[in-house]
């Protein structure tokens, strides 16, 4: 459990967490500072626009609320299975009329490493901009086939593949069971591979499916 610093001293998150209980607001702003930036990340990688301000800050008031009915455990898990929740209705209120079901595929473990390919410096960028250009072509595909993506498994992606959560935290913050969190990545890794390979001239070599 990570210490945070409350007027100067250092305190427990454990200690925060019973004093914004207790309805310490400036306990549980503390908690916020801590958190918040991980979860307007994660808001921002979801909603793909401007929203996620406002979605994190609603998120946190909704915390506040039901704070009380925080029973121990990890507070971060706990933390984020609100923001994914605010995200997932955000989404389903905007996507009402095209909102359908979605059958679940069968697990598939294989991964999408292209996350990390586009994280990592071209050796040479500063002799070679256009290396650098491409890059940044490259990583604009990748946020718009993840957008693309159906809502439920824009989610997993965000939270497995860039947030890089272990399958069993994302099924806990998901509120679904650890099958189903596999049955969604796999489904999303393929339909990113589909997306990606409409643009494989940007693709580093090992990623070029044969035609």
């Amino acid at each position: 459990m990570s210490n945070l610093t409350v007027n100067g001293e250092s305190m427990n998150e454990t200690v925060l967490i019973q004093q914004a209980q207790q309805g310490e607001v400036q306990a549980f702003n503390e908690l916020v500072i801590e958190y918040q930036d991980l979860a307007y990340s994660v808001a921002y990688r979801i909603m793909q626009n401007d929203t996620a301000a406002d979605i994190t800050q609603n998120a946190f008031i909704s915390a506040f609320e039901k704070i009380h009915q925080f029973k121990g455990g990890s507070f971060k898990a706990w933390m984020m299975r609100i923001i994914t929740n605010a995200c997932y209705d955000e989404l389903r209120r905007l996507k009402r009329r095209s909102t359908s079901s979605l059958d679940e595929m069968q697990e598939d473990s294989d991964g999408l490493d292209l996350m990390d390919e586009t994280s990592i410096s071209f050796v040479g960028e500063a002799i070679h901009p256009e290396a650098s250009v491409q890059r940044n072509e490259l990583q604009e595909i990748i946020e718009n086939c993840i957008k693309a993506l159906a809502d439920i498994h824009r989610i997993v992606v965000v939270m497995a593949d860039i947030e890089q959560y272990r399958y069993e935290e994302i099924a806990d913050m998901a509120g679904v069971s650890l099958g189903t969190v596999k049955s969604r990545l796999s489904r999303a890794r393929a339909n990113l591979r589909d997306c990606l390979q409409t643009h494989r001239e940007l693709l580093p070599e090992k990623y070029r499916l044969s035609k």
